[in-house]
């Protein structure tokens, strides 16, 4: 017993060491009493939060909390803050929607494009696949633009427009938002009121408006709850070009890369809707370091000219007996590399007279 109380000390002890080192102040991290002061009146999209009610007092206090002390997540949170916020309030501004509803990009992806759940949801309004095709985004395979800041902000306003159509109330909108409108509806119904505070709904639902809300008080005032984030420690908003590109063919992230005089992750972190090695055919507009636009198309032109001919040199031939495993053995290539070159997966059988590329180890 006393060695898990002597554990328990040592992690409390590195959390708050770790917490003043990345920018919260040691002297200041709150107690609870402290972090639950000076609360006064709150809102939700100018929808006042009835804190006179006990019970709903006490659902706040548990969420600003449990906040508060996940101090490694709230720094996170003011990190990245100046980097995506700007956008997400231009477009909801664009879009007409309370400023109130940036704090739930924060709760459903902590600002993160490829945020998951177990349910599927993904990036930074955690969108299911079918609702997100439903506003207008692309996801497949290939491009999943639920990881595409502009675009997926873009879906989530109007989804919330419309839910707020539906029920009359941005709380309620949010709420759905979280579990659905028609069950968020169904519930309206059976129960008899549209008082979000008074409805019984799911737990994760119940939680999530608060969730929001102790967002909107940490990020709104972080130094009241014992967090100090200087300008220069937050992460700075990405730069980039916008180009619009058509692809005749599949062009791989690298020759777009070296077209854009940067590197492969560099295109894929200003790009994340992008998945896997290669940009699909069709239409585009992807962001490119800044100052790269100006001569990118002759340069990605000449690009895919010299990823042409180096394809046709290096091709093998399958042959009877031959396996994915054996080829990629026989020219001392690793396996993963030999299927993202020739986009093909490990299940998929081959055949004679299959013609495979073959690249050099590096470049």
């Amino acid at each position: 017993m006393m060695l898990i109380k002597m554990i328990f000390f040592i992690m409390a002890t590195a959390l708050v060491t770790a917490a003043g080192a990345l920018g919260a102040e040691t002297d200041t991290v709150p107690v609870p009493m402290q972090a639950l002061r000076g609360i006064g009146e709150i809102d939700f999209c100018g929808e006042p939060v009835p804190l006179e009610e006990q019970d709903v007092q006490e659902r706040l206090e548990k969420e600003l909390l449990l906040a508060v002390w996940d101090r490694p997540q709230v720094i996170l949170w003011l990190k990245r803050y100046p980097r995506y916020m700007p956008s997400i309030e231009a477009a909801l501004k664009e879009n007409g929607l309370p400023d109130d509803f940036k704090y739930m990009a924060v709760v459903e992806s902590a600002l993160r494009p490829h945020a998951g759940s177990t349910k599927g949801a993904i990036g930074f309004w955690q969108f299911m696949a079918d609702t997100g095709r439903r506003y207008g985004l692309r996801v497949d395979r290939r491009i999943d633009e639920r990881r595409n800041l502009l675009a997926s902000t873009r879906a989530a306003a109007v989804y919330i427009k419309d839910l707020y159509t539906r029920t009359g109330s941005w709380t309620l909108a949010a709420a759905a938002y979280n579990m659905g409108e028609e069950g968020t509806e169904a519930e309206i119904m059976v129960q008899g009121t549209h008082n979000f505070y008074h409805l019984y709904l799911p737990l994760e639902t119940q939680r999530f408006i608060f969730r929001i809300l102790s967002a909107k008080l940490l990020l709104t005032h972080p130094e009241r709850y014992g967090f100090q984030m200087p300008d220069h420690e937050a992460y700075p908003r990405r730069q980039y070009d916008r180009i619009d590109l058509e692809c005749f063919d599949d062009v791989p992230i690298r020759v777009i890369a070296d077209a854009a005089n940067t590197g492969f992750k560099v295109i894929k972190d200003l790009n994340p809707e992008i998945r896997g090695h290669f940009l699909v055919s069709g239409s585009h507009t992807l962001s490119i370091p800044p100052g790269a636009a100006n001569g990118f198309q002759e340069r990605l032109t000449e690009g895919m000219t010299a990823y042409r001919k180096n394809q046709n040199e290096r091709v093998y031939v399958v042959r009877e007996g031959d396996t994915l495993s054996s080829i990629a053995q026989k020219f001392q290539v690793p396996l993963p590399a030999l299927l993202i070159w020739n986009r093909i997966d490990l299940k998929q059988p081959i055949h004679p007279g299959d013609r495979l590329i073959i690249r050099p180890k590096f470049p």
